[in-house]
């Protein structure tokens, strides 16, 4: 988890910095029109995916027949579906009342058609925990495709250079994937194995999709009744907020199902495993998101300008929520190691249900409103997946909240303390640096006085890995 902490740090460090380039050449109608798009593009991903990666991962010893299986299931279905949403681009477009829609659209498909290609080598390098590869392979096509959205952003090129960056993270990734993994495809085109996964990975697809219409609401929402200048600015606020979450939520996705899938016959086990799962989770997640909340403002204005601000409110809402999503993804993560995908679609639809009936009754009073209910309302959803846990592993509430509370306790107190001996300072750049110092200087002092034995145990296995590459 260390291991694919920092990695996709770097990562998203990366990102963080050629996306501060291009705000500074971007408007947010480029970012609203690409936005309106990505739920297409994610829905069609899912698709063609169908949750074979975790189907594959859970499979004690995945065949050859079995791999080569998904994969030309996996390829005729991107293939399909590409061709389907090129003829359904005039009717994206009409939804919105924008014809500039169309080409941006079949563009940005070609994204999830060259997923297609390379969904079985993500899935081996997934389940034999290549984490390095995996992480390459990210890092890799995050600095290309950044330096191609920068190029097109700097001469002109608009919301193309959004959706070509896009198509071009898919590729190099793809690329990357087929290079590091072993496995490769033959021509026998048995579907026969694909199939009988089907059962267990059509949940896991249904709950992908259920997902994907959960974190892309507003996007449609805010396109359809108020344009694509709202939708912008909600979405460069979403970005920097999924920017700062993915970092840690990478953690749990790349190792969490395989780790606890290896100890799901010993229950006690797989509760200690879990629970100090948790316990880094909050360690990291609470002062990185709530800390970002906390200099939203000062990082909106130095990173984009004023005609950005709108998004710094909407930013610092989306970290609290953002703070709660590594925890909800790893308890995700514990039903499908449970075999229980069916128990991780129910509790994904009914949230998505409740976000998309919320936000429906609340659009006409504002964006603001809809932020908020959106935030509040995952984070109680949090007491369902928990008590599917109690159900699945015996895992009892007051457990969790030993484990959750203290992090974030210790997290609103150092904020808190923060925010109060810097609200005197007006420089943006100093505010921004004084915070941020103050801020982890109080977090790591307050933790390591409590005792707490995970940051401990993070320093040692640190400091062990720097003398075991020493000798």
């Amino acid at each position: 988890m260390l291991w694919g902490g920092l990695s996709n740090g770097l990562m998203q460090l990366m990102g963080a910095s050629f996306g501060i380039v291009l705000l500074q050449f971007l408007m947010p109608e480029d970012y609203g029109k690409v936005a309106m798009l990505n739920i297409f593009a994610a829905i069609a991903n899912a698709l063609q995916e169908s949750g074979f990666i975790a189907a594959l991962c859970n499979r004690r010893e995945a065949t050859q027949e079995e791999y080569n299986s998904v994969f030309w299931f996996n390829l005729l279905v991107s293939a399909s579906l590409y061709i389907l949403l090129w003829f359904c681009a005039p009717l994206i477009a009409d939804f919105y009342g924008n014809d500039e829609l169309i080409p941006l659209a079949r563009v940005l498909f070609l994204g999830f058609l060259l997923s297609g290609l390379g969904t079985v080598q993500r899935a081996y390098l997934f389940k034999h925990l290549m984490v390095r590869q995996t992480s390459i392979c990210s890092l890799t096509a995050m600095l290309i495709s950044g330096i191609v959205g920068v190029v097109l952003a700097v001469n002109e090129f608009a919301h193309w250079a959004i959706v070509l960056q896009a198509v071009c993270f898919v590729f190099v990734t793809q690329a990357m994937a087929w290079y590091f993994s072993p496995w490769r495809p033959t021509l026998s085109f048995n579907l026969a194995p694909a199939w009988k996964m089907f059962g267990f990975s059509s949940k896991l697809m249904l709950t992908n999709i259920v997902n994907i219409c959960n974190l892309h609401a507003f996007s449609v929402l805010l396109g359809r009744f108020f344009g694509d200048h709202t939708a912008g600015v909600y979405t460069n606020a979403r970005k920097w907020s999924d920017m700062a979450s993915s970092t840690i939520n990478g953690m749990v996705t790349g190792v969490a199902q395989p780790t606890l899938a290896q100890v799901a016959e010993e229950t006690n086990r797989y509760r200690q495993v879990f629970r100090k799962m948790l316990r880094f989770v909050c360690f990291v997640s609470f002062p990185a998101m709530f800390g970002l909340g906390l200099v939203s403002k000062e990082f909106i204005l130095l990173a984009g300008g004023k005609k950005w601000e709108e998004s710094a409110l909407i930013l610092s809402l989306l970290c609290i929520h953002g703070a709660f999503v590594p925890i909800m993804t790893l308890y995700s993560n514990l039903t499908i190691s449970r075999g229980r995908s069916d128990v991780n679609m129910a509790c994904t639809i009914g949230q998505c249900v409740a976000v998309w009936l919320g936000l429906i009754l609340l659009y006409p009073y504002g964006m603001l409103p809809m932020v908020v209910y959106f935030v509040v309302l995952n984070i109680l959803w949090l007491s369902i997946w928990q008590w599917w846990a109690w159900r699945l592993t015996g895992l009892t509430f007051a457990d969790a909240l030993r484990d959750v509370v203290p992090f974030l306790v210790f997290t609103l107190a150092v904020l808190a303390l923060t925010w109060w001996l810097t609200n005197g300072i007006t420089n943006l750049w100093l505010l921004l640096v004084c915070r941020v110092l103050i801020a982890a200087l109080l977090y790591a002092g307050i933790v390591w006085l409590s005792g707490a034995k995970i940051m401990r145990e993070t320093i040692q296995y640190i400091l062990k890995k720097r003398e075991d590459e020493a000798a």
